[in-house]
């Protein structure tokens, strides 16, 4: 028998949209991908020569198992370097990517029946991490007129004696919104004291931000865990790298389920992950300069098209736009959009209820791509 979390765990509709479109191409129909969150970027040089150097050198074997202390180290000092905020490197985790990270901690965190709050419209794998170690996710509605910003009231509203954590994530997946400094830190006295919950903060689209700053929890509160990595920033997505900040008496419990379940990262992308955080910032400079490019012409041309964007969208390489107007059925909106325009975009109820009647469109892919999209979606919406 299939075990009940299992049957129970909802689909990731982006990867349903991005199959289909598979197929279709498979048909010999040329698809344009704005669904996938994924850097078109090739991985920065010096980060490739890092690893294939590694190679050579021998790093083929297990690590510790928080990680290389050299990569730990470097982490610390990218964290006083951006935010200003001490990390010792025995609060770090190195992780293949940032999913088993919040494996990890959500094992370690939970018991049966303990609730986490996050927001609505969300990432669409929250929810499924948190129900698979038998939490309850507790949804709070964030809207379009705030910037898809918690409001702190509304949260707090929805703290009881079973809240262990509130999760945020800014910049955010899916509508590319940052939580404002004055937001943050009202979020942060949610966790002022022994009895209150933690706040858990995926800060993995730290760095791709256009205008105004992004801000890391631990600014505020050390009463935090911190997912970040480097999939996004330094189009490293296929190396699987990523670590989490905990709180010191986290860490044992945490380092004993990565033994049992991970080991440890790959030794040679650990490596890598080094010089990304210590060679690639010109680099990355240069991708964050066109990415800009790409969301300011996105964005002029979604509201040119009638879909709505109350606050434009500053980080990340997403913008959500209302498409209320047009269907109330997201999911049967972006299937019909790929069937006949041959675009792929992600319905807005693949991320909550309250993401329903949006979609999600990814810049992250090249000018080309993005303008022949928006043209074949401009004609779509045009036809009767």
């Amino acid at each position: 028998m299939i075990s009940n979390r299992t049957k129970e765990m909802t689909p990731f509709i982006v990867m349903d949209v991005l199959e289909k479109a598979h197929e279709m191409e498979r048909q010999g129909i040329h698809v344009v991908h704005l669904e996938v969150g994924e850097p078109d970027f090739d991985t920065p040089r010096c980060i490739k020569e890092a690893a294939c150097k590694a190679l050579d050198n021998g790093h083929t074997h297990y690590t510790h198992s928080l990680g290389m202390l050299e990569l730990r180290e470097a982490i610390c000092k990218h964290y006083f370097k951006t935010y200003r905020v001490s990390v010792d490197p025995d609060q770090i985790v190195i992780s293949s990517g940032t999913s088993p990270a919040m494996f990890v901690m959500f094992s370690a965190l939970l018991e049966k029946g303990d609730q986490v709050i996050i927001s609505d419209p969300h990432y669409a794998c929250y929810p499924n991490f948190i129900k698979f170690v038998q939490g309850e996710p507790v949804l709070v509605p964030v809207f379009e007129e705030d910037g898809f910003q918690y409001r702190p009231k509304a949260i707090e509203k929805k703290i009881t004696r079973k809240t262990k954590g509130i999760f945020i994530n800014s910049p955010s997946n899916p509508t590319g919104n940052l939580l404002s400094r004055e937001r943050m830190a009202a979020i942060a006295d949610l966790a002022s004291d022994a009895d209150s919950p933690y706040i858990i903060s995926d800060e993995i689209y730290h760095g791709l931000v256009y205008e105004g700053k992004e801000h890391s929890i631990l600014e505020f509160t050390q009463k935090a865990f911190v997912f970040n990595g480097f999939s996004k920033l330094y189009a490293m997505t296929g190396l699987r790298l990523g670590y989490m900040i905990a709180p010191k008496h986290f860490i044992r419990p945490i380092q004993k389920i990565q033994q049992n379940f991970f080991i440890s990262a790959n030794a040679m992308v650990q490596v890598a992950g080094i010089a990304a955080l210590t060679e690639a910032e010109k680099d990355i400079l240069e991708m964050k300069r066109i990415y800009n490019e790409r969301r300011k012409y996105m964005i002029q041309r979604v509201k040119a098209m009638g879909l709505g964007i109350t606050v434009e969208p500053t980080g990340a390489f997403y913008v959500f736009a209302n498409a209320k107007h047009i269907s109330g059925d997201s999911y049967g909106l972006a299937f019909d959009i790929l069937e006949k325009a041959h675009v792929g975009v992600s319905p807005g109820i693949d991320f909550g209820k309250n993401g329903e009647g949006y979609l999600r469109f990814s810049y992250a892919t090249s000018m080309e791509n993005i303008a022949e999209g928006m043209d074949r979606l401009e004609n779509y919406l045009k036809t009767p």
